[in-house]
């Protein structure tokens, strides 16, 4: 009976040590199991970790060359830092759980959409904002003028013309600022012309304007490429500024008239028949030098008051400010260059004046050339 007591006993124990093995084994195979998920969790913490970084790094390039942030990577970025900073703490918390393994597919998930053709872009840039612009009171009627003949849809081709010197540039300049403000038209572009034309530059500025590069060298084929670009604004306004003569705007690239209703055209000139004759716009306006006071006041606004107070110093100045012929660059130019200095700067400037009559303007830029170092 005892040696049948301990065999049965010794069944026993056999049987609960196969079921405490057993159990042994279910855990530990449990702890490998969760083991490789936390470590595959944290494989994917960390590259995901190395991504962001990454992007930053291309981000602070981009936002360095003055571009903007693409929307998808701005959205990565937003779910990177949202995942990142939520699951970390939910796994540090209940440590081996399958919220490691479900935070791991959501990490793969990220890592696998972190696939940027570059992180930024140029952006159509806007007008340059100019402080210096005078609203002259003698202009009010002209620019006012300028922008409602731009509402006309019946006005395709404006002219402004005026001496050097006279306002014309700072005046489209304004008109230009204004309308990106009140969105009159989808695109406001502007380029210089100048003297002697040169296409690809002009086509550079407006394209530059609209965001569009022309890597190409043929003028006929960046023609084309602008042409298709501006008919994709339903209404455009394209400045010209400084025209010497005719400007073949098919050359260009410019879609006028029947080939894009929707394009205006702004003209700045020293001569009226470049814009009536040469190229037909509809409305023309001139620009004339400035009335007396204004003349003066603008004058006195530039130089600073420092000659108030000494008579001879004043009545110099006003012989000089007489002597830019009412002309706001000439004023400006001079003005500056004698800002706060003492008399016989101003005497001398007077007799410098006398002997440049003849092109006012070179005299103005000579003069602040001299005397913008000296105290």
């Amino acid at each position: 009976m005892e040696a049948i007591g301990t065999g049965a006993a010794a069944n026993v124990s056999s049987e609960a040590a196969k079921g405490i093995f057993h159990h042994v084994k279910r855990h530990i195979t449990y702890v490998i199991f969760y083991q490789k998920i936390v470590d595959k969790f944290e494989q994917k913490h960390r590259t995901l970790i190395a991504k962001r970084t990454s992007v930053q790094q291309d981000v602070d390039v981009a936002e360095m060359n003055g571009e903007k942030i693409k929307a998808d990577v701005l959205d990565w970025r937003h779910r990177v830092e949202k995942v990142v900073t939520e699951k970390e703490k939910k796994v540090k918390d209940l440590e081996l759980s399958r919220k490691a393994e479900e935070a791991a597919a959501t990490f793969d998930e990220l890592i696998k959409d972190c696939q940027f053709e570059g992180v930024g872009y140029h952006d159509v840039p806007g007008p340059i904002v100019h402080p210096d612009f005078e609203a002259f009171k003698s202009r009010e009627e002209v620019f006012d003028d300028i922008m409602e003949s731009l509402k006309d849809a019946t006005t395709g081709m404006i002219g402004v013309y005026g001496m050097a010197g006279v306002g014309k540039t700072s005046l489209v300049k304004e008109v230009e600022r204004q309308l990106h403000e009140v969105k009159l038209f989808d695109s406001v572009v502007r380029a210089i012309v100048s003297r002697i034309p040169d296409i690809k530059e002009i086509q550079d500025q407006i394209a530059y304007s609209l965001g569009l590069k022309l890597e190409e060298n043929s003028p006929v084929v960046r023609a084309r490429r602008l042409f298709e670009r501006l008919r994709k604004d339903k209404n455009v306004l394209i400045i010209l500024d400084d025209l010497w003569k005719k400007l073949d705007l098919e050359e260009v690239g410019i879609p006028f008239g029947s080939r894009h209703k929707g394009c205006k055209i702004l003209l700045t000139s020293r001569d009226q028949n470049v814009l009536s004759n040469g190229m037909d716009a509809t409305k023309t306006f001139a620009i004339g030098d400035l009335e007396n006071e204004e003349a003066w006041e603008f004058f006195r606004k530039m130089a600073g008051d420092s000659f108030e107070s000494d008579e001879e110093l004043r009545s110099t100045a006003i012989k000089v400010a007489e002597k830019c012929a009412r002309l706001p660059l000439a004023l400006a130019t001079v003005a500056r260059a004698l800002r706060n200095k003492p008399l016989f700067f101003w005497s001398d400037a007077l007799q410098l004046q006398g002997r440049c009559e003849i092109n006012i303007y070179f005299f103005g830029v000579m003069l602040y050339n001299n005397y913008r170092g000296l105290t």
